[in-house]
């Protein structure tokens, strides 16, 4: 309304106005608002198993034994050590025999990184590529 008391044109009256949810307000009202879950669901949410594979490519470089197949899928939640106890397994290698792994010929991660970190940051068409040596090859 203007200062005279007549409505002005700008503003619909007050009844024209309808009142829509909002997308967030629509969210809240479809979730559940019961109690929380028990730390027992919670705990067992959390111990299942991830089946997400990653797939990886293993390169020999240098005088390493080339694996008659080098592409494989492992468990994305696996740390780096299992693919180096893997890669170990398939090239029927000590744990005394010298064996240096790259990722993406460029650095050799930490035995306790995960394989779905290092592939979300260094895949390449899709692999995550391993460079495998028996003598050191990049710093």
């Amino acid at each position: 309304m203007s200062s005279s008391g007549t409505p002005s044109s700008e503003s619909p009256p007050p009844t024209a106005i309808a009142q829509e949810p909002t997308a967030a307000a629509a969210a809240t009202a479809a979730e559940p608002t019961g109690p929380p879950a028990s730390p027992a669901t919670v705990i067992a949410h959390h111990k299942r198993k991830d089946t997400s594979k990653v797939i990886v490519r293993f390169r020999a470089i240098g005088n390493a034994p080339i694996m008659k197949q080098n592409v494989f899928k492992i468990t994305a939640t696996n740390k780096f050590m299992a693919v180096i106890q893997f890669l170990r397994k398939e090239l029927n290698y000590q744990h005394s025999d010298p064996l240096f792994l790259y990722v993406n010929s460029a650095f050799s991660p930490a035995p306790d990184e995960i394989v779905n970190n290092l592939y979300k940051c260094f895949n390449t068409d899709g692999k995550l590529i391993v460079n495998y040596c028996t003598s050191p090859a990049w710093g």
